[in-house]
């Protein structure tokens, strides 16, 4: 895996190290390529030193190191519906019921399993490095990058709110119309190994959401996460008494649904090499598209 680059007038005499600091490559990422056998730096064809000096028009590539693949992670054929791919991200919908990476009792059925298989069945040399990780339960859209240069770029790039996520649910009960915002700090639940909590000591969070329509018993909300913690939706919305239908870690009523009524529906980012922006869409689930079907 490469990325190259011309120089253009404005970059003229920059050291080789700050030309590609510009271009986003990380010091730590640069170490690991001067320091492995099959990275490496050229400008023209020519190996260089980070200490050299760029010319107007000429050409820049950096040669990454082989990614070191987990040996131990198990390969899978299943099918992936992947809805965007290139050489450095990876974006699929995921359904309903599969985990994003497997667990020491569950070594299989992992979105990470299926991925090294799609990689192996296609000759990708790559990683496996997971953005926006969601839970077992939850369907829709995930991120996966597949370089480290891309995984460290997106991660610096969603700490800058440059990508964006946003979700849709099925709530308990009957919220206000209006749009508003949930800001409770979040933590592990003293009393369970698995469960979060708002808790007084918790990282700040913050989950904006808008009412789309209001039935009987439940509403149908769009969310726009701010943060990014664990289980943050879930917790949010039980802590202010309208845990997700389906979610009976949390409270959620189960009669209608026997997972929680999330999809995340919308993805939205800045490329990390190339820098367009780009947006994805999901429809929304199919059983959760029929409960709303069901109580018109």
């Amino acid at each position: 895996m490469y990325l190259e680059w011309h120089v253009v007038a404005e970059e003229d005499n920059l050291m080789l190290r700050t030309f590609l600091r510009n271009k986003h490559v990380s010091k730590l990422l640069l170490t690991s390529v001067k320091f492995s056998e099959d990275g490496k730096i050229e400008v023209n064809g020519n190996e260089e030193n980070v200490l050299y000096r760029v010319k107007t028009g000429e050409h820049v590539r950096i040669t990454f190191p082989k990614e070191q693949e987990n040996e131990r992670l198990l390969a899978e054929f299943g099918a992936l519906d992947i809805v965007f791919e290139d050489d450095f991200i990876l974006v699929l919908d995921k359904p309903a019921g599969m985990t994003s990476i497997p667990s020491q009792y569950h070594p299989s059925g992992s979105i990470a399993n299926h991925l090294k298989g799609h990689y192996l069945n296609n000759g990708i040399d790559s990683a496996i490095h997971i953005v926006t990780r969601l839970d077992k339960e939850t369907s829709g859209l995930m991120l996966i990058a597949k370089t480290r240069f891309s995984h460290g770029r997106l991660s610096t790039l969603h700490q800058n709110g440059h990508v964006t996520r946003k979700y849709q649910a099925l709530v308990s009960g009957n919220m206000k119309a209006k749009p508003d915002s949930i800001v409770a700090p979040i933590g592990r639940n003293p009393e369970s190994l698995i469960e979060r909590a708002v808790v007084p000591d918790g990282k700040y969070a913050k989950t904006n959401y808008e009412v789309v329509a209001s039935y009987a018993t439940f509403d149908h909300v769009k969310i726009q996460l701010e943060t990014g913690r664990t289980h943050q939706i879930r917790v949010h919305f039980a802590h202010i008494g309208h845990p997700l239908l389906g979610d009976s870690m949390y409270g959620g009523p189960v009669e209608l649904l026997q997972r929680h009524a999330l999809h995340s529906s919308h993805l939205e980012l800045i490329h990390p090499f190339t820098e367009e922006k780009m947006a994805w869409d999901s429809e929304m689930a199919a059983d959760l598209a029929q409960i709303l079907r069901e109580n018109e």
